[in-house]
């Protein structure tokens, strides 16, 4: 097995620290919004029906078991491509670092794909243009964002995620407010029979692709003005308010609208959102446009960033990772990102795309959180700046990310 120097896991000079923690809330909270809620809700619904609820919910508990495992990793390792870097320092492989590194590569770049799919369905509910004429726009307009500048890019995600949330809780105060019961969706536990079970496990793993962001913020660690302090913080916040927000929508959605109609529907929450404010869908499709615009952009900031750091530590060509002396980002990386995320969207539907990235994110998050195992059985002192987390955490996040992929093989 090929051995790495531990001090390529340094972090390397080039990117700029220019992100303090509310932007980088807003980051986060934007990419996994977008990437959820807004597109999946009616995959999740055909699966778990009136249960929804809890599939966002058992996703969340799987999700906080790994997020314990990144903040304390990317505090002891604060570098861009850090799952490959992870895995480096647990395993002293190069192979298998830049294995993880491309698994992380193809997660980035599927998800955006998704997403992309998905908000080419709101869009197209608003304008009359071919959906592959309005992808290729989509994925042109946001690389360009994305080439421009870190801080740039932040700025529009973080206005954007104001108001994606803002939607959101429009619609809870709507429901509020409304005719429509949603606590028996909220408060009633599922009966305790096979099919029910299948069907709630197999939408948690769609679910779990909502959840996909907070890792995101691992890999714009060499961005963050104080990584050690900000990047734990901002990864709790923004499971803390997307899980909120999940919860409560998918209770709503299938208490407001049958789920085999939310199922069938490409732009599910825009029904929803007739369906308790009394107004017209399109207006709500606007904001859906938004959200899922706001996570293709954040997406493609940071996969151009785990090509950045894979070229840092010597698994890409350094050709790949070069950065722009004027705008201080990867353009090479970023235009690379760009042609990938289109071919995709432009080849597969969104529900093959949602669990594809859901499966190869629980198979890299079990990766990871036993890398963290590895390093804490190999290393008896811990970085005084990094954060600490008990070992059971890591152990139960690792069983469970093994447990839910293969529920989804299984029912699948």
């Amino acid at each position: 097995m090929e051995t790495v120097p531990q001090d390529r896991i340094l972090p390397a000079a080039g990117l700029r620290r220019r992100l303090g923690l509310p932007l980088l809330v807003l980051y986060g909270t934007g990419v996994t919004v977008g990437a959820g809620i807004y597109v999946l809700i009616g995959a999740v619904a055909g699966h778990a029906g009136v249960y929804a609820s809890w599939a966002f919910a058992l996703a969340a508990a799987v999700m906080a078991l790994t997020a314990a495992s990144y903040a304390e990793l990317a505090t002891r390792y604060p570098v861009s491509a850090g799952e490959a870097a992870y895995v480096r320092a647990a395993f002293n492989s190069r192979f298998l670092s830049r294995t993880v590194g491309s698994l992380r590569l193809a997660i980035g770049i599927i998800s955006a794909g998704a997403v992309t799919v998905g908000g080419a369905g709101y869009l197209g509910q608003l304008i009359t243009l071919p959906a592959p004429v309005i992808v290729v726009a989509i994925v042109a307009a946001l690389g360009v964002v994305a080439a421009w500048g870190i801080l740039e890019s932040v700025m529009l995600a973080g206005f954007l995620t104001l108001i994606e949330t803002g939607g959101l809780v429009w619609i809870i105060v709507s429901a509020i407010h409304s005719d429509v019961s949603f606590s028996s969706a909220l408060f009633t536990p599922p009966p305790l029979d096979g099919g029910t079970f299948s069907g709630i496990t197999f939408a948690g793993v769609l679910a779990f692709f909502a959840f996909v962001g907070f890792e995101d913020l691992a890999n714009v660690v060499e961005e963050a003005k104080s990584p050690q302090r900000d990047i734990p913080w901002a990864m709790a916040l923004t499971l803390l308010i997307t899980s909120v927000l999940y919860v409560l929508i998918a209770a709503i959605s299938v208490s407001a609208v049958p789920p085999s109609v939310l199922a069938g529907s490409t732009a599910p929450l825009s029904l929803v959102f007739g369906a308790v404010a009394r107004i017209s869908p399109t207006t709500f499709s606007v904001i859906a446009v938004v959200s899922t615009l706001n996570t293709v952009l954040a997406q493609m900031t940071m996969t151009a960033r785990v090509i950045y750091g894979m070229a840092q530590q010597g698994d890409l060509p350094g050709l790949v990772g070069r950065v722009h002396s004027r705008t201080g980002t990867p353009l090479i990386a970023t235009g690379m990102v760009m042609l990938s995320v289109a071919a995709l969207a432009l080849i597969f539907p969104l529900e093959r795309l949602a669990e594809g990235t859901s499966l190869a994110t629980l198979l890299m998050f079990a990766v990871v959180n036993l890398s963290l195992l590895r390093i804490r059985a190999r290393h008896t002192r811990s970085d005084p700046a990094a954060v600490r987390v008990p070992l059971w955490i890591a152990s139960l996040g690792l069983v469970s990310c093994v447990l839910m992929i293969g529920t989804a093989l299984f029912t699948a």
